[in-house]
């Protein structure tokens, strides 16, 4: 959610917990507990800090008009006017499409509890700030509509999976192996969650290969927090650890060049969205074709990404992947011409 939206979050809050008359005198820190707990599930402090607190005070002071004082004897905050409230400041339109958009995007993950959270203190000040709008929201006309996906299995264990992250707790469960098409006990250090393609993919260090390696959370069953601890490997990066690599594939070799020519039109979506952090646009020939270079390596995700492009994109080097790719589009041409 953009930072903006989070502070008008913040900001309900703090105007709440002023005005609550069984509680009266809020210092900064029972501000900063509060909107840690509504905004986050939780109070330890990791993700507002006491200079957020002031800004949100002085912010309310000066774009909301609010009469808020300190009280040296109370030791806390306080209205100057006891009749003020947020509520009477209402969100602009653009403020409550923003909220919405974000709403329907958490919504999504609905059914994990580590996001519903979020949802929560979305819809509170939804309910909130347009509660006097007439028109109820099957009425209105749909003008944003975001990609949807089918839930996927596995999800509902990001919570276990977090909290073993950050206790540096071992864990356990049964993993469903694609290929082998059997289902094998693992114990795992847990150093990362990674979400790509709307997937979540567990990064951790296995006891038994005593490697890091990634398992898929769609394929994991009946996991166990234990109570045995670990310290993470000092040669793990969760920045560096997927540097040079599409998608979640990983192993331990040097990146590839990778050299593409793609035609003019393929080209434009690639400058304006970029494949990779690594890509470089190294030269545009006479027919408007571009070269663009990539440093990763030779991955799944990769040749299939390529392959998408079919005829717009063309692999100039290195020369491995061109044989791969080769020899996947002979495979594919073979099985329909033999159907």
């Amino acid at each position: 959610m953009p930072a903006i939206k989070n502070a008008l979050l913040r900001y309900r809050i703090i105007d709440r917990s002023i005005r609550n008359e069984y509680s009266p005198y809020p210092s900064k820190r029972d501000l900063r507990q509060l909107c840690e707990e509504e905004i986050f599930g939780s109070s330890d402090g990791s993700h507002i800090c006491d200079s957020t607190i002031e800004k949100d005070l002085f912010a309310m002071r000066i774009e909301h008009d609010a009469p808020i004082a300190y009280s040296k004897k109370e030791r806390g905050y306080y209205y100057l006017e006891s009749n003020f409230s947020m509520d009477d400041v209402p969100l602009t339109e653009k403020d409550i499409n923003a909220i919405k958009a974000a709403s329907t995007i958490l919504h999504q993950f609905k059914n994990t509890s580590l996001f519903g959270q979020y949802e929560f203190a979305i819809q509170k000040i939804l309910d909130r700030a347009i509660s006097s709008e007439k028109s109820s929201s099957h009425n209105e006309e749909q003008i944003i509509q975001f990609e949807t996906l089918p839930t996927i299995r596995g999800n509902e264990n990001l919570e276990i999976f977090l909290s073993a992250i950050k206790n540096k707790k071992v864990v356990q469960f049964d993993y469903f192996n694609f290929s082998k098409n059997i289902k094998s006990v693992r114990r795992m250090h847990p150093y990362l969650l990674k979400e790509y393609r709307n997937r979540w993919y567990l990064i951790g260090k296995s006891e038994l290969k005593e490697k890091v390696i990634t398992f898929g959370l769609d394929r994991i069953f009946d996991p166990i927090l234990l109570e045995q601890t670990f310290r993470v490997d000092t040669n793990f990066s969760a920045d560096n650890f997927f540097k040079h690599s599409i998608g979640i594939t990983v192993f331990n070799e040097l990146p590839n060049e990778i050299i593409i020519e793609t035609n003019p039109i393929l080209s434009k979506y690639l400058i304006s969205q970029p494949l990779h952090h690594s890509q470089i646009l190294k030269e545009v020939i006479n027919n408007g074709n571009h070269i663009f270079s990539f440093h990763l390596l030779i991955t799944y995700e990769l040749k299939m990404l390529l392959l998408g492009f079919g005829k717009d994109c063309k692999i100039i080097a290195p020369e491995i992947l061109k044989k791969q790719v080769l020899n996947d589009l002979k495979e594919l041409i073979f099985s329909y011409e033999n159907e």
